[in-house]
């Protein structure tokens, strides 16, 4: 046993104890083992990525399965490794490049841009890892791994060729979202849609025969260079004997025919559409649908190119804009124009606005992969919690496009095809003899990150790895990605391995600020999380997380609640440093069912209450069960209550009820410590050194590879529970009664007792030292009549009567009595309201319904007692 120091240095301490248990080996798995797996894969956070709020969260609820799992006999890994990032690794480099004078790559050549790429991995792609063990994160860093690596680029070569090999991979022209700063396509995941002020012109489209005219309302008139037609509703009766003739393209001359579609809403604006497929994802439906053309009008960096009239040619988009506006103005055509709000798709790394484009592209046809993926969470292979997210993946899986794989990208995984005159190559190795010239595209980054369950175990290889931990057992992720990541690593877990990837997926929310506002650095409301830990400490921020953290609710968190945190961490090192001071000790050979002492029986079984709730909140992925579980033990149960209760055990004379005392305060301390680990590993792993003596006797020990304590060896005594939960409500009671009338806190009271039972006497004589050690009210004979100048406090059904003449303010006292009883009636009201309610008595557990009726008998009894007391003061 060690003394703890008087406070709590968490920089020192983490950055210590993370060293020893890196160097000693305990976050590594264990493939030969015979324990059975329990595995978790890191959302590999991309390379450029600085640890923000969202990382903590997804990291710290993985680290706390990953903990528990260890505890409890499994042989747990951790997968860590990074993401290339393909889109946000380029453009930090291109802008390095900027920076010395090189304003194109093509400048230097994709050999020397890659090798300048590598150079900007090894540099930075590191931090995010330093950031993560900061965290506490326990991954098995020896397996850590890189989406780039060779193994995963050998995974990625073999599932194209495969998918080529069955005609799920092809290469077509269509629609696709376009950088043209970067000049490639784009995720979806990469885009971000924001509102943006702009504006809705109205245009005039005249009838090829001269009757008339048209008017089409647009955001963007520069696109009308590409139209191809104009719809309206068949049922508009407006324009029905308009369909079928033609309209002169202004500026452009072209004849566009007038067609009915009822994509259109006869009520917005005049109920003419123009069609531009070419550059707008549902023009390009509407399109395909009536064979219409798709002219393309812009160049990779969005200028006009030759298939517009040529004096609009090599204008930059907005340029042509205002040209064209401005023509359309000249000729008397630009029938309106106000502003209007609408949604622009921006790059999500920068503010480049991303074009709609026509361009060729590599695919995958992602239906057939897409109806294996919707059977596995169906017949119930994946858990989804909260089960609500299912209908999230039902409805994109049901509604999927194919996925546009290719990038106009130098850094990545490079498509694995060759060209050579009129043939094609596919291959996981380039092709024999000359001539060959492999596709300048890289792939898609969620293209490698979909293969992470089992590239990462050395897949295609067959191994041990690979053999053991996939299936995996739960994904931690948030639903913002459910699609983009969660989607593609099921569907290729079926094609490839044909399991399914993991097991559970837990679905968290978002992480706002403490009110409720979505952060950003814009709002300034961002918080860092190592400037976070800094000031707080690692545990201070992941109990923060855990107790916030209920499925399906977004996570406020404040730097008050971090503070709360901290102070929680505080109440723990005094509370241990307290009882190590006092001797309390845990003893390896402690037999907890010997115990005698009711207290001590009590304080037992009450540990196990809470390790039974403890795997129930794990179990259900409760995070903010299991961390406020562990918040009010440690504060009310073990703090508030039991190392006050046993201080006239501890400093008694009696030899054998103080050895068993400090024994159970060391014992329920110890099982407690386990309990707390996964969530805040650091001041545990602190605490538990100092209460065991392992490290001071020069063993190599851990708290994080002890055992998850179990209730199979704890007394469930229920007299005892029973004795000592009504003791402390008595004493509650006259702390009340005593801090409500300002009694001296010297002074020591006789008090009585009326109505009680012989059980509440038999309790009364057996605790009497305990109340008047905590309360400094003693003696309780019964007596039947209450003085004027006597108050009386009413508990478990009967009264307990304190003679205060000379001591009290008697009308306030009558105050205080009417203020009681009105809580009560309130708290008898609400219980009424639910017993009352038909639905609820007939779907909430039997046990409920019960506690409550239970809850309502007492209250009567004590409103009836208080009623009394009122009327003698009258």
């Amino acid at each position: 046993m060690t003394e703890l120091e008087k406070n709590y240095n968490a920089a020192t301490t983490e950055q210590r104890l993370y060293k020893k248990w890196e160097e000693r080996g305990y976050f590594k798995a264990q493939p030969t083992s015979e324990k059975d797996p329990f595995c978790i894969m890191i959302p590999p956070p991309n390379v450029t990525g600085q640890l923000h709020v969202g990382h903590a969260l997804t990291m710290t609820l993985q680290d706390i399965l990953i903990r528990h799992a260890r505890m409890n006999g499994k042989d747990a890994l951790w997968q860590p490794g990074t993401d290339h990032a393909s889109i946000a690794v380029e453009r930090m480099v291109i802008k390095q490049l900027n920076a010395e004078g090189i304003a194109d790559k093509k400048e230097i050549g994709r050999e020397k841009f890659l090798e300048k790429t590598w150079e900007w991995k090894e540099k930075y792609g590191s931090a995010i890892t330093g950031q993560l063990k900061r965290l506490g994160a326990s991954c098995d860093w020896s397996r850590e791994r890189f989406t780039m690596d060779e193994g995963c680029n050998k995974a990625v070569n073999k599932v194209f060729v495969d998918l080529y090999n069955k005609g799920l991979i092809y290469r077509g022209t269509r629609l696709v979202n376009w950088d043209p700063i970067q000049k490639t396509a784009v995720s979806d995941n990469e885009v971000r849609h924001i509102e943006t002020k702009g504006g809705m012109w109205q245009l005039k489209y005249p009838l090829a025969d001269g009757s008339g005219h048209l008017v089409v309302a647009t955001t963007r008139p520069e696109t009308m260079l590409g139209d191809t037609c104009v719809i309206v509703h068949p049922d508009d009766v407006r324009y029905k004997d308009m369909v079928g003739k033609t309209i002169k393209l202004p500026l452009v001359g072209r004849e566009i025919p007038i067609i009915a579609d009822d994509y259109v809403d006869m009520d917005f604006g005049t109920g003419c559409m123009k069609v531009t497929p070419a550059h707008d994802f549902n023009d390009y439906e509407i399109g395909q649908r009536h064979n219409q053309e798709l002219i393309n009008i812009f160049t990779e960096t969005a200028h006009i190119n030759d298939n517009a009239p040529e004096k609009y040619r090599g204008l930059e988009r907005f340029e042509a804009r205002k040209q064209i506006v401005a023509d359309f103005e000249a000729l008397g055509l630009l029938a309106g124009f106000e502003e209007h709000m609408h949604n622009v798709a921006h790059a999500e790394r920068d503010d480049t606005i991303l074009e709609p484009f026509l361009t060729t592209q590599w695919y995958v046809k992602t239906k057939p992969l897409a109806e294996k993926a919707l059977e596995v969470v169906r017949n119930g292979d994946i858990e989804f919690i909260p089960k609500n997210w299912e209908k999230t993946y039902f409805n994109w899986l049901e509604n999927i496009h194919d996925w546009c794989i290719s990038r106009q990208l130098w850094w990545g995984h490079r498509i694995p095809v060759w060209y050579g005159g009129d043939e094609i190559y596919c291959g996981e190795t380039a092709p024999e003899g000359q001539g060959w010239t492999q596709d300048e595209d890289t792939l898609d980054t969620w293209f490698s990150s979909g293969l992470w369950p089992f590239s990462t175990l050395g897949w295609p290889e067959k191994t041990p790895e690979l053999e053991k931990y996939y299936p995996t057992s739960v994904l931690v992720t948030g639903f913002d990605i459910i699609f983009f990541w969660v989607v593609r690593m099921v569907m290729f877990g079926m094609e490839f391995k044909g399991e399914v990837p993991f097991k559970k997926v837990f679905i968290h929310a978002l992480v706002r600020d403490e009110h409720g506002q979505k952060m950003s650095k814009s709002k300034g409301n961002v918080l860092d999380p190592i400037e976070i830990i800094d000031e707080f400490g690692t545990d201070a921020l992941r109990f923060t997380i855990g107790s916030l953290t209920a499925p399906g609710a977004d996570i406020a968190l404040g730097k008050g609640k971090i503070e709360a945190s901290r102070n929680f961490c505080t109440k723990l090192w005094n509370a241990s440093r307290f009882a190590l001071m006092n001797n309390v000790k845990f003893d390896e050979t402690f037999n907890p069912m010997t115990v005698q002492h009711p207290i001590n029986k009590w304080a037992l079984a009450s540990l196990a209450d809470l390790i039974e709730a403890q795997n129930k909140a794990y179990a259900d992925f409760r995070f903010n069960d299991l961390s406020n579980g562990l918040y009010h033990f440690t504060w009310d149960t073990y703090c508030s209550w039991y190392l006050e209760l046993t201080k006239p055990m501890v400093y008694g004379e009696n030899e054998a009820l103080i050895a068993e005392t400090r024994n159970t305060l060391g014992y329920v301390l110890e099982k407690l410590l386990r309990l707390m680990h996964p969530v805040m590993p650091f001041i545990t792993e602190e605490i538990w050194m100092a209460l065991t003596g392992k490290e001071s006797a020069g063993k190599e020990d851990s708290l994080m590879i002890q055992d998850w304590p179990t209730t199979e060896n704890l007394p469930r005594d229920a007299e005892a529970l029973a004795d000592v939960n009504w003791l402390i409500k008595v004493i509650s009671a006259l702390r009340q009664a005593r801090s409500e009338n300002n009694v001296p806190n010297k002074a020591e009271i006789m008090a009585f007792v009326r109505d009680a039972s012989a059980e509440d006497i038999r309790r009364l004589s057996t605790f009497e030292n305990f109340i008047m050690a905590m309360t400094r009210v003693g003696s309780f004979e019964v007596r039947d009549a209450v003085e004027k100048t006597d108050v009386v406090a009413v508990t478990e059904g009967f009264e307990l009567i304190l003679p205060l003449a000379g001591l009290v303010d008697f009308e306030a006292e009558k105050e205080r009595v009417q203020k009681e009883i009105a809580k009560f009636e309130a708290e008898l009201q609400k219980i009424d309201g639910m017993l009352g309610n038909e639905n609820f008595v007939a779907r909430a557990p039997k046990q409920v319904v019960e506690e409550q009726q239970g809850r309502k008998n007492e209250i009567l009894a004590d409103l009836s007692k208080l009623k009394e007391v009122l009327e003698s003061r009258a």
